[in-house]
C-alpha cells in the first residue's frame, strides 16, 4: 500500500458545522463539502464558487481533507496531490 507521509497529522475531529462553514458566514453555495482531518473545519469543494476546502488548506497548511458527503469515506493529501479511497484515522487505503 502506497504511504502519505501527512498521515501522521489525521487526527479525530469534530465537523466545525453542518455547511460549509465560511460559505454560512457569507450566505455563500456550495456544490459538495470537504472536512479537514487536522482541525475539523467543513468547507466546500473546488466545483463550488468560493472554493474554501483549498483556501482553508492555503492559509493553514493542514495537508488531508475526507469528503463530507454522507456515504463517501475518501480523502485527499493536497501537498502530495494524492487521493486516498477511504480514509478514516487508522485506515488509509490509495
Amino acid at each position: 500500500m502506497e504511504s502519505c507521509e501527512h498521515f501522521s497529522e489525521i487526527k479525530e475531529v469534530t465537523p466545525s458545522a453542518d455547511g460549509c462553514e465560511d460559505c454560512l458566514k457569507i450566505g455563500g453555495n456550495w456544490v459538495h463539502l470537504r472536512m479537514c482531518m487536522s482541525c475539523g473545519h467543513v468547507g466546500c469543494c473546488d466545483s463550488s464558487p468560493n472554493r474554501h476546502a483549498t483556501k482553508h488548506f492555503n492559509n493553514t497548511t493542514h495537508p488531508i481533507i475526507k469528503s463530507f458527503e454522507p456515504g463517501e469515506a475518501w480523502g485527499f493529501c493536497y501537498p502530495d496531490d494524492k487521493f486516498f479511497e477511504r480514509l478514516s484515522p487508522g485506515t488509509y487505503e490509495v
